[in-house]
């Protein structure tokens, strides 16, 4: 049996950081996205297709993506399996209560366990989520009518992992991966979690088109081939239309905004897609920089994002305590400051209020 399984792809995403512009390329991306999942179908010979949920965003998903959907699943060429997430949760008003999915596609309605026999004595057991939160474990207690070999496919937060997908992460359907083995699951083809992860009985294979910045692996969708005793075999297959790339720049030494420009420019000349942009280091008092002016520097990508981290003067407060000034008494004020790094905090914080400057970070 050979199981072509994604998960996550949030078709309809905000992009909130996005522009009107740059946030209609990343959504069609993602649909391309999902063309090239179902091309795979037949290059790879496989048997079924599956979703472990957030297929698209409930709150958002429009009529055309709708039939986006049910055209390019119903043309697959073969079964498709779908198991509702928090994000396209099954409601009365949910897309998926339709009546008019093509024969092929298969949606788990139950917010438990529900069997699919498949061939070759291989059961898939599905559940959805029926609400967008509260979802309870699927696992927990559960055991098989049948025997055979048993898969699970569902939008859930295994215990161990969550920690791995930040703080913004919050638990949805919670279980704990020794549940698997108690309920004779031989795997578990599962969704939620954006960060590709592969454990002894179960897989998440991250968003197959990146969503946000920062993410890293290689997520796709995963061909899993299951042996008739159970053993399991993975091969990741790269899908994504979308090109992210996040890049940090320093700014050691720079005087003037032209000089940053240059460097930006430099460094993204070579790349395309969605880039952002990272800043850093010690930099000249004169600087000043405007952030909505670099971003216009990579007019060639489809979005460039520009932002500060750990970007500072480069003071001489030798220099400063002496000048005949405000700033001047400032600084010698400032000296009485036993700590080091404080009383260069402190005289950042005061210059940057006297000059009126919000460019720069204080520290």
């Amino acid at each position: 049996m050979r199981i072509l399984h994604f998960a996550d792809l949030h078709l309809d995403a905000p992009f909130a950081w996005a522009d009107s512009r740059v946030a209609g390329i990343r959504r069609r991306n993602r649909r391309r996205t999902l063309e090239r999942i179902a091309e795979l179908v037949g290059e790879l010979h496989a048997d079924i297709l599956t979703s472990g949920g957030d297929l698209f965003e409930h709150d958002r998903v429009g009529p055309d993506t709708i039939a986006f959907l049910r055209s390019t699943l119903g043309d697959v060429g073969c079964p498709v399996y779908l198991a509702p997430g928090n994000h396209d949760w099954l409601g009365p008003q949910s897309p998926y209560a339709r009546r008019d999915w093509p024969a092929n596609v298969h949606i788990f309605t139950e917010d438990r366990l529900t069997a699919a026999a498949l061939a070759d004595g291989i059961t898939l057991w599905g559940a959805a989520h029926r609400a967008p939160a509260n979802t309870g474990d699927f696992f927990s207690g559960f055991r098989p009518d049948r025997g055979g070999v048993h898969l699970a496919l569902a939008h859930a937060s295994e215990n161990g992992g969550l920690a791995f997908e930040g703080p913004g992460k919050r638990p949805h359907a919670p279980f704990d991966a020794a549940e698997l083995e108690q309920a004779g699951i031989a795997f578990a083809l599962l969704g939620h979690f954006h960060q590709p992860r592969v454990a002894t009985r179960h897989l998440y294979p991250g968003n197959p088109d990146p969503l946000e910045f920062g993410e890293t692996g290689d997520r796709g969708a995963v061909l899993v081939a299951i042996g008739a005793d159970g053993t399991v075999a993975l091969d990741t297959k790269l899908v994504a239309a979308s090109a992210v790339h996040d890049v940090p720049i320093r700014l050691d030494g720079a005087e003037h905004r032209e000089e940053v420009a240059a460097r930006v420019g430099t460094v993204v000349a070579g790349l395309k897609g969605s880039v952002r942009v990272t800043l850093s280091g010690e930099v000249a008092p004169t600087l000043q920089l405007d952030l909505a002016e670099l971003a216009r520097s990579g007019e060639h990508l489809d979005g460039l994002v520009v932002r500060v981290r750990g970007l500072a003067e480069r003071l001489d407060l030798d220099a400063l305590a002496v000048e005949p000034t405000v700033r001047g008494q400032f600084v010698r004020d400032a000296g009485a400051i036993a700590d080091p790094d404080l009383r260069q905090r402190v005289v950042r914080t005061g210059l940057r209020a006297l000059d009126g400057r919000d460019d720069l970070e204080v520290g």
